[in-house]
């Protein structure tokens, strides 16, 4: 992922990966917007109510993700972090409508 593209997520063959940086125990399920870390990585800031134990957080995350874009949630699928704040995600599907789904939410323009 470049640094300088203010977008989280990458359009690729057969979906979309994207960089969260996850929050659990957050008061709600919620998504926050577009943050930059330290290093530049632009990351989808999510908060989630369940608790980082035995994976809740990650399945609350993969489940608003899915919510969220309208899809079922088998189609989102964690590939890195799984007990890191800051998260991969692969989510099936077509590329240039998952993105442009993810847009509106964040309101990117």
């Amino acid at each position: 992922m470049r640094s300088d593209d203010p977008r989280p997520w990458n359009v690729g063959a057969g979906g979309v990966t994207l960089s969260v940086r996850l929050t659990p125990k957050g008061g709600r399920d919620a998504i926050d917007g577009i943050d930059t870390l330290a290093d530049g990585r632009s990351v989808l800031k999510v908060r989630v109510r369940a608790a980082p134990t035995e994976g809740e957080a990650n399945e609350a995350l993969r489940r608003l993700i899915a919510k969220v874009l309208g899809i079922p949630a088998r189609e989102v699928t964690l590939t890195a972090g799984a007990t890191s704040r800051i998260k991969r995600l692969a989510i099936a599907g077509d590329g240039p409508t998952l993105a442009a789904a993810l847009e509106k939410i964040c309101a990117v323009r």
